[in-house]
């Protein structure tokens, strides 16, 4: 991916590594604008007379802040997996985007409470008709997945999920953080060494969680290629992200100089291609269930071939696949932060699109166009002001580069060839 030379900088420059004090404001004025559009959305959800747009509607947004935070999560201990140092300077950022998981743990109450209330408005499978044998109601095939389907043990993985998450995360971050004071080289082993089991906890527990709150929201469905879709989502979603993050925090005049065009680069390769592989995954999903023509498989997609959801689908393939596969091929524009920048923002809408093509398509009986409205824009800010502030939260107070990483040097002195 690259060389490396003598390093001519050194991260000293306490203020450049730093939050300045104006962004508590931004966190304040996040949260607070974020806490007032979730209300709203709860809000105007009550008013509607088909509950479940509501909640359909908060999890395609909760879905989307989670998958940014879970492409973190997969970027920090692959990176010390493969014993990487290109990395170093834009990890903390990425440790920082960890964290607000736990945020986004309290926030997955909205969804959890109301399935353990027995409430179905998301979830078909939580209605105890469906599984009573004889009833006027009774499905088959949602009895029959009952044993893993039914709210107890739904709850339980999610628990699990978050544990786990949570759990890498503040390993990884703590110890990173431990290191800026004392040092040591042997953490970085240590975490190297861990590293594997991490990313063999997060691919399974976010294949099986996109199952749970994603492909489950139609029971009749299955895909066993749709955890890998949703974990391509999920990374190519952080690369643009992480590279939004990194120009805001230049603009603001943090990690100039140290965070250089050769690190975006890098990061518009990765956008790049998990850009190409979102599109083969995606392709060779609908090519195997069209190709099979099996009905219970190609139901999900025929309800996202009608009422105008096919126009969705087309729009998707081209603004999440062939306009930012060509748009960020070139090397010049992987070198330019700001044109790189503006591609992470349009990479970022599309990846809601794809989210929303996932889930809303299950509202109700979904005989209806696609929609989007107030409660979506509440949902998506009111999270996103969380998330936000959540993030700022997290990151006061704390350097902004890993200072005392023994790769840091060969960061720093990232060349591309």
């Amino acid at each position: 991916m690259g060389g490396h030379h003598k390093p001519t900088i050194t991260v000293t420059d306490d203020e450049s590594i730093r939050l300045n004090p104006a962004w508590q404001s931004v966190r304040v004025v996040a949260l607070g604008a974020g806490v007032v559009f979730l209300l709203l959305a709860m809000a105007l959800g009550l008013m509607q007379e088909d509950k479940s747009y509501f909640f359909h509607s908060f999890l395609t947004s909760f879905v989307y802040f989670l998958s940014i935070s879970l492409g973190a999560l997969f970027f920090v201990p692959i990176h010390f997996l493969a014993r990487a140092g290109w990395n170093v300077v834009v990890r903390r950022v990425a440790e920082l985007m960890m964290q607000n998981l736990i945020p986004m743990s309290i926030l997955f109450l909205v969804i959890l409470l109301p399935v353990l209330f027995g409430s179905h408005s998301l979830f078909d499978w939580n209605n105890p008709e469906l599984t009573v044998p004889g009833g006027e109601h009774y499905d088959q095939l949602i009895a029959h997945k009952s044993p893993y389907l039914n709210w107890g043990f739904f709850a339980i993985r999610a628990v699990l999920y978050f544990a786990a998450w949570i759990g890498i995360a503040r390993y990884f971050y703590t110890n990173s953080l431990k290191q800026d004071g004392t040092g040591d080289k042997q953490i970085t082993l240590n975490l190297q060494k861990n590293s594997s089991i991490a990313v063999i906890v997060f691919a399974l527990t976010v294949t099986f969680a996109s199952f749970d709150w994603l492909m489950s929201l139609d029971p009749h469905w299955f895909s066993t290629i749709f955890g890998v879709y949703f974990f391509a989502g999920c990374a190519v979603s952080f690369f643009a992200a992480i590279t939004l993050i990194l120009f805001l925090l230049q603009s603001d005049g943090k990690l100039v100089g140290i965070v250089t065009k050769e690190h975006y680069h890098d990061l518009g390769k990765y956008t790049f291609g998990f850009t190409l592989f979102w599109g083969y995954i995606a392709f060779s999903q609908y090519l195997l269930i069209w190709y099979a023509n099996i009905p219970e498989e190609t139901e999900w997609y025929l309800r996202r071939q009608e009422h105008g959801w096919a126009y969705v689908a087309i729009f998707l393939l081209f603004g999440q696949f062939f306009i930012p596969f060509f748009g960020v091929m070139s090397r010049h524009v992987r070198r330019n932060k700001y044109i790189l920048s503006g591609w992470a923002v349009f990479i970022l809408v599309m990846h809601y699109v794809d989210l929303y093509y996932i889930i809303m398509p299950q509202v109700g009986a979904a005989d209806g166009p696609p929609t989007f409205g107030l409660t979506d824009v509440c949902c998506l800010l009111g999270i996103g002001g969380v998330y936000i502030s959540s993030l700022i939260w997290f990151a006061t107070d704390k350097p902004l580069v890993p200072i005392k990483d023994p790769r840091l040097d060969e960061s720093l002195a990232l060349q591309n060839h």
